[in-house]
């Protein structure tokens, strides 16, 4: 066995050593579904934002996004390193104060739920947690990147190392929820910051002539490469999909369960700007290893090694396994597998509750007027985790056999359904306490419709869908976005109420 291999074996050893240890001393706390989903400890701010940091910039950051700047130059780095961080910060500085303030009132657990207390109205509480679903598709993208790095490194067959990952990262967070999610988080979210400058100066001999002579580098191999809009790409061809698109995703990105309910955790209203403080300085610095993917590119001019093609989805591995002396390729092998793991971790949890809590236990009501007990949901939790594995197993195990481009089209095309749904119920609900119901629901239906709308059946009549053979789920996601502010506007005006009601969910319809 290689040097670097057996290196790689150890701290797959040891990290799968620690994240146990972690989820032990955090499932002693488990008592119920809400410290399961908010934990019972007081948690430290900064450690809070670390974890948002690490919940926010994923795999994708790290593993896939990357690809996409590889191929399509710096285009992509601007759309990617740029507006869409700005935006994100932004929009989460305006809705996290708001959000956490109701939510803390009303003791929420989930998006869901806020929604649902907020509008009163169990049944829209109902469709976010079935919207919710959608999620999965992020799961699968997180699971595929982490199958292709592990898989590269030590040499191992794709679908061995995701059986192997599957189970490992579902049956622990079986256990270990909010009270050992923000220790592991914080844990990796360190890791990941050494991971993130050691990228970053991996490149540095490219720079010998400047960043002119950077730029000129890339040119030599692609012209395209070099351009602030790439014509040649699916994806950031002009300054609509580039600057408009990617700032309305941006703005509404932060409206994703395990991000804005992150703000939750934390125990007093004054540790609010240290969190977001935190949160922003760091994830910036993460976004900023997508051009880790102009290096690669510069290293494989041709996007080939070994004879063959390198996939979106592979040009990370690939840069890893060949361009780092094995003691630092598996520290950057171990921040890569943490910056998956972190974001898994959080979805699974703020998925898993959702459904748990606002899905089955809403609808059960319904039928029965009944709740159920706290008891029975904390042990139907772990099944549903059970159910949540089973079906991102089989979806990861076909975008691994045949992506569309890249598994993040996948992902964006589901993920970006939920948090278009999400941005309008969550924008008005924080600033305009006479919002009513109607438009709240009616904007994220229509975001929902026009997204899906326009992405299946674009291809006939929308010009940037017309001829490719792959579409930027970004625009869909963009004009669904407006569409819903524009309906929720006109219906907010319409309809809005005068006394705006108190209570709780219980004793809504």
């Amino acid at each position: 066995m290689e040097t670097s291999t057996l290196a790689s074996w150890l701290l797959i050893g040891g990290y799968v050593t620690a994240i146990v240890a972690l989820v032990v001393r955090g499932a002693r706390r488990n008592q119920s579904v809400r410290d399961y989903a908010v934990g019972s400890l007081a948690f430290s701010p900064v450690a809070v934002g670390l974890a948002l940091a690490a919940s926010t910039t994923s795999a994708a950051t790290f593993i896939i996004n990357p690809g996409l700047v590889a191929y399509f130059g710096l285009s992509a780095v601007f759309a990617l390193c740029v507006v869409l961080p700005i935006s994100m910060s932004v929009s989460l500085v305006v809705l996290t104060k708001g959000f956490r303030r109701y939510g803390d009132s009303i003791k929420a657990m989930t998006l869901s739920q806020w929604v649902g207390q907020r509008y009163r109205s169990r049944g829209f509480a109902i469709f976010f947690a079935f919207l919710s679903l959608l999620l999965v598709t992020f799961i699968v993208m997180i699971l595929v990147g982490l199958t292709k790095v592990i898989a590269a490194s030590l040499g191992l067959s794709e679908i061995g190392v995701l059986a192997a990952l599957t189970i490992f990262s579902f049956g622990y967070m079986m256990f270990g929820g909010a009270n050992s999610m923000v220790y592991t988080n914080t844990i990796q979210a360190i890791v990941m910051v050494v991971v993130a400058v050691i990228l970053l100066g991996s490149g540095w001999h490219h720079f010998s002539q400047g960043i002119s002579g950077f730029v000129d580098a890339l040119g030599a191999v692609d012209p395209n490469l070099t351009t602030l809009y790439n014509p040649s790409s699916p994806l950031f061809r002009d300054g609509f999909e580039v600057v408009f698109c990617t700032m309305m995703v941006g703005a509404a990105i932060v409206c994703q369960p395990h991000i804005i309910t992150k703000s939750l955790l934390l125990r007093h209203d004054d540790d609010l700007n240290r969190y977001l403080a935190t949160g922003i300085v760091i994830q910036t610095l993460f976004f900023f290893v997508v051009v880790v993917g102009l290096y690669a590119r510069l290293e494989f001019p041709t996007l080939q090694a070994g004879g063959q093609t390198i996939p979106p989805d592979g040009v990370v591995s690939t840069y890893l396994v060949t361009q780092f002396p094995w003691f630092v390729g598996v520290v950057v092998f171990l921040g890569l597998i943490s910056a998956g793991m972190s974001t898994l971790e959080g979805l699974i949890q703020s998925l898993s509750i959702t459904i748990t809590n606002d899905l089955i236990g809403n609808v059960h009501h319904l039928v029965t007027r009944r709740q159920l007990g706290d008891s029975f949901l904390f042990l139907l939790n772990r099944v549903v985790i059970v159910g949540l594995a089973a079906l991102s197993f089989a979806l990861a195990y076909q975008q691994i056999l045949s992506p569309n481009l890249s598994v993040i089209i996948f992902a964006q095309l589901g993920v970006y359904a939920y948090f278009a749904a999400a941005f309008v119920p969550v924008l008005f609900g924080t600033f305009l306490r006479d919002t009513p119901a109607i438009a709240a629901i009616a904007a994220s239906v229509t975001a929902v419709v026009v997204h899906f709308t326009l992405y299946y059946t674009g291809q006939g009549y929308f010009p940037y869908y017309q001829g490719v053979t792959v579409k930027n789920p970004g625009i869909s996601t963009a004009l669904g976005i407006a569409a819903a502010v524009l309906v929720g506007g006109a219906l907010y005006f319409t309809f809005r109420e005068k006394h705006p009601p108190e209570g709780d969910l219980a004793t809504a319809s």
